[in-house]
């Protein structure tokens, strides 16, 4: 597909300004009015008055400099917070739903949002023995001869929490539960979802002697428990669980937060407070990985659907990740993308996401004991009932939090007490060096289904170590030169391109760019215009109507089958990944209710 792309970046790009802030409003304090009060509500609430709901969970959002004036006006109204959301000026709580426009036309409040349900980014269960492809996972990637294992990295799970089995050892190093208040307790995961994610980031294999080990094995872990033993939850615990660690990143050590969940985009990500939170995460130094959901296929058709992104994979910030289908044999080359796994543009804002894909195909993993997955589905148990075999983007995004843990482990070997890399230059590091994906005819699969492409640990790794983040210069950047391929049982060559907002960028100079990709408090996406702009909003036609959840419908429709234009690309079958003739039951699904 023909893309408008900027082919090199000028020297002039230092001189660009970004907003190094989180996403603000547009929308002014005091705007009154019934129609502009009804903009305030994003698209589930706009709906509800029609939904037979009696009352619904929000999160209001308000100016800062009105928090105070909103909380006492809430508060005069009887309302009973649940939350204050510090970091994104925030409130939840429940209102009647005759109460919402009263709510918006509180002076100070930019918008309400629903508090929607969340669950995790895990296909329908897969029912088959797995195959290689899901059991070496090290092997897969081309790990086995690489020496960082993650040590000193610290990930925070945010799930369903992290069962203490004996692949963690000791390295669960705090867990909070915010399905009771966020409090301090003894780990434990009653779902299992989170287990597993945890156990492909770095479990250490060692009831499987091995075999079955992780991405990052000597990697340490904070988990955040959100969704319950039935796996769903609420956004605004799992906004609560972001802003824990993002304002106890130093306490805590953390590096890495990993949201293999979300729920169906409501509105635009300057408007989602789930956005705005992974926004500041970034901002405060931290890389949130997140799954791009598993809405790539219509099961009633079999049609590919276009814009199936889910929040927070709708995060310009966020490395969002989609599912790369591993074909059991060691080379990458003849790997597609998983049909389950979500295509974009985002719902609202057009950007270009995924950002990366990575295996996720029969991914195993731990098990948590006793654990809803476990107890419902044991056929999918192995090794004495101790690892689980999973699908679905949530692995995926595991597999690359893992893969961020090494790549942050060597830049710190190779740059001993230097400034760490930004999460944009681990975006950045992985985009690049990631395995450029062809369709059975050679031609390249679009950027709306792959992003850059398929990740590229080793380059990553390679890359990492001779990038000196302290360096004042950007001729001082690199201090090595790297070979832009990788043999793994075949050479691969680098995509050495980004995806940045709505726009592909390439271009050798790319790695020697200033403050935009190497500054602090960067974020990534948003306020910036790269060569020609494409814009996506009006040039969308639309298939036929899908309803997300409960009778709440995703914007209008996801866009199933081939009537998809972007720019003035028209996007026919040839952008669709290759399903296999005789695919297993698990490969083609129904969008996922979150």
């Amino acid at each position: 597909m023909t893309r408008s792309i900027r082919r090199s970046l000028c020297a002039g790009v230092a001189g660009i300004i970004l907003a190094v802030t989180p996403f603000t409003l547009a929308a002014s304090p005091g705007a009154a009015g019934p129609a502009r009060r009804a903009e305030k509500l994003d698209t589930a609430l706009q709906q509800a008055g029609t939904s037979g709901l009696q009352t619904v969970p929000v999160i209001v959002k308000a100016d800062p400099a009105a928090r105070n004036t909103v909380r006492k006006a809430l508060k005069d109204l009887g309302f009973k917070l649940k939350r204050e959301h510090g970091g994104i000026s925030a409130f939840s709580f429940t209102a009647p739903v005759g109460m919402l426009d009263r709510i918006a036309a509180i002076p100070g409040v930019l918008g309400v949002s629903m508090d929607a349900e969340i669950g995790g980014d895990l296909l329908d269960i897969v029912t088959t023995v797995p195959t290689t492809s899901g059991t070496l996972l090290r092997d897969t990637l081309g790990l086995n001869n690489v020496s960082v294992t993650g040590k000193g990295v610290t990930v925070a799970v945010i799930d369903s929490g992290i069962a203490p089995v004996a692949d963690f050892g000791t390295r669960i190093k705090a867990f909070y539960d915010f399905t009771r208040g966020g409090i301090a307790t003894t780990p434990y995961d009653d779902n299992g979802h989170g287990t597993h994610v945890a156990g492909l980031i770095g479990g250490s294999g060692v009831s499987s002697y091995g075999y079955y080990r992780g991405v990052a094995p000597s990697v340490s872990f904070v988990g955040l428990k959100v969704l319950t033993g039935a796996g769903g939850g609420s956004t605004s615990n799992l906004i609560a669980a972001v802003e824990f660690a993002t304002a106890n990143k130093a306490t805590l050590g953390i590096d890495i937060i990993n949201l293999s969940l979300g729920h169906p985009p409501y509105e635009s990500a300057a408007l989602d407070p789930l956005v705005q939170a992974v926004q500041a995460a970034s901002q405060a130094g931290i890389l949130v990985v997140s799954s791009a959901g598993n809405n790539g296929i219509n099961k009633a058709t079999g049609l590919p659907g276009f814009g199936g992104i889910s929040s927070p994979g709708n995060a310009p910030s966020s490395l969002t990740v989609g599912s790369e289908r591993v074909e059991g044999t060691k080379r990458r080359s003849d790997d597609t993308v998983g049909a389950w796994s979500s295509r974009g543009p985002t719902w609202y804002d057009g950007y270009v996401k995924p950002d990366i894909i990575a295996p996720g195909h029969k991914m195993v993993a731990p098990a948590a004991p006793f654990s809803t997955l476990v107890l419902n589905n044991p056929t999918l148990l192995l090794s004495g009932s101790k690892y689980l075999t999973l699908t679905g983007t949530s692995m995926s995004a595991g597999v690359v939090s893992g893969l961020a843990a090494l790549v942050i482990e060597a830049n710190r070997t190779a740059f001993p007490g230097g400034r760490p890399l930004t999460p944009n230059a681990i975006k950045t590091i992985f985009e690049y060096t990631a395995f450029a994906m062809h369709d059975a005819t050679g031609q390249p699969v679009s950027r709306l289904i792959q992003g850059a492409g398929m990740i590229n640990g080793v380059g990553a790794i390679k890359l990492a170590k001779v990038i000196n983040p302290s360096a004042t210069t950007a001729a001082a950047r690199l201090t090595g030169w790297v070979e832009p391929s990788d043999w793994l049982d075949e050479r691969l060559s680098w995509a050495q391109n980004i995806i940045w907002g709505d726009n592909v960028i390439w271009g050798d100079n790319l790695l020697w760019g200033d403050n935009v990709i190497w500054g602090d408090n960067i974020v990534w996406g948003e306020n910036i215009v790269w060569g020609e702009n494409i814009v996506w909003g009006e040039n969308l036609i639309w298939g036929e109507n899908i309803v997300w959840g409960e009778n709440i419908v995703w914007g209008e429709n996801i866009v199933w089958g081939e009537n998809l234009i972007w720019g003035e690309n028209f996007l026919d079958d040839s952008d669709a990944p290759v399903v296999p003739s005789d695919p297993e039951p698990s490969d083609a699904v129904a969008p996922e209710t979150f």
